[in-house]
């Protein structure tokens, strides 16, 4: 995929960016005299459509999208808020991510805010919607948007301390991208969640298939991966019941 070329927000025609803090300024306001005062996480209102919002952007849909994300944002971090993304509602959220990245499809803001802020930050049930939300967009652009799952993934092994779920994502890595600059890592994650669950003998499987394909040229990752193949060999029969 070709470098994106983004402009800076100071090319943005100014009645562009007046028009955005006009509108984004008159919710807010809308909200306050609604609750008496300023507005809280938890009333974040419905979000707009995407074809509302790619409306109002007039054609400025990066710098719209990315002035969005920060209208957003700025919903959790008021200085009383002791416990940050506590009380959004991850419903409505979604929905505001879900449209601002329709508007700007080839931007990284909403996936990233997703998996390093609202999901790293909550319990269990908001952060799986989130991470659902992630798993569900990065079908639309794998190549473009396998950082964000795999965080995901790592989020729901060590965090959620969901095995199934991990291997879920890494396997969609492994499976979905195409793109030949994408890490060893990230296309290897399902390997290793394997070996968290001791599947072992599926784990073997395809760590050997994969240096059986001949992908692996780096000298130094094959003599790795090779070790890790002789490891998981050594704990298959190490569990095998003695007669």
């Amino acid at each position: 995929m070709p470098a994106r070329q983004e402009r800076p927000l100071a090319a943005v025609p100014r009645w562009v960016l007046l028009l955005l803090a006009c509108a984004l300024a008159a919710q807010v306001a809308w909200q306050s005299r609604r609750q008496g005062g300023a507005p809280a996480a938890a009333d974040l209102p419905p979000a707009p459509t995407a074809a509302a919002l790619r409306l109002v952007a007039f054609g400025e849909t990066a710098a719209f999208a990315r002035l969005a994300m920060l209208w957003l944002q700025a919903f959790d971090s008021r200085g009383d808020n002791e416990i940050p993304y506590q009380r959004l509602d991850y419903v409505r959220l979604t929905e505001w991510l879900r449209a601002i990245l329709a508007v700007d499809p080839r931007s990284a803001y909403p996936l990233f805010a997703a998996a390093r802020i609202y999901a790293e930050n909550v319990g269990a049930a908001k952060a799986r919607r989130m991470l659902d939300f992630i798993f569900e967009e990065f079908a639309r652009d794998p190549n473009a948007r396998w950082p964000s799952l795999a965080h995901a993934a790592l989020l729901a092994k060590h965090r959620l301390n969901d095995l199934p779920l991990a291997r879920r994502y890494a396997a969609a890595i492994q499976r979905q991208t195409t793109d030949p600059s994408i890490p060893s890592w990230a296309r290897q994650m399902e390997i290793f969640i394997l070996e968290d669950m001791n599947e072992l003998e599926a784990a073997k499987i395809m760590l050997g298939g994969l240096l059986a394909t001949g992908r692996i040229r780096d000298p130094e990752e094959r003599r790795f991966l090779a070790l890790r193949l002789a490891q998981i060999e050594q704990r298959m029969k190490a569990a095998k019941p003695k007669r």
